[in-house]
């Protein structure tokens, strides 16, 4: 079951990832490369060089949980990075494989409510 939301904080690895690695291999590249804890239930991503497989780590209670999709077609698209921090949206649109061009987001205006007495 897919157990991941917009509750928790995503991580993308700086770089591209040898997808023969699995949970030691991607544990070692967090604490090493990335200097984060594996085990804090924080979800790191990882692309490999022709962005065509992604894995995603994730530390639930009682062991790690690895995703992994392999596109047939088309690429995983790159998104706007802050500090290698990535989006509950960010992170479904790349794997949906949908590519933002260039988004608004307009500013929401509420209309005041009548007062009933």
């Amino acid at each position: 079951m897919f157990s991941l939301g917009s509750s928790h904080r995503f991580y993308l690895y700086d770089g591209y990832c040898d997808m023969r690695k699995s949970f030691d291999g991607l544990c070692g590249l967090v604490l090493s490369v990335m200097q984060r804890q594996p085990t804090s239930g924080e979800v790191f991503v990882f692309l490999n060089r022709s962005r065509t497989h992604i894995k995603l780590l994730h530390w639930e209670s009682g062991g790690f949980v690895l995703y992994y999709k392999r596109l047939e077609q088309g690429t995983f698209g790159a998104s706007e990075l802050k500090k290698g921090e990535l989006s509950w949206s960010d992170l479904v649109l790349m794997v949906e494989g949908i590519h933002v061009v260039k988004s608004i987001q307009k500013k929401r205006y509420l209309l005041p409510q009548k007062q009933l007495f």
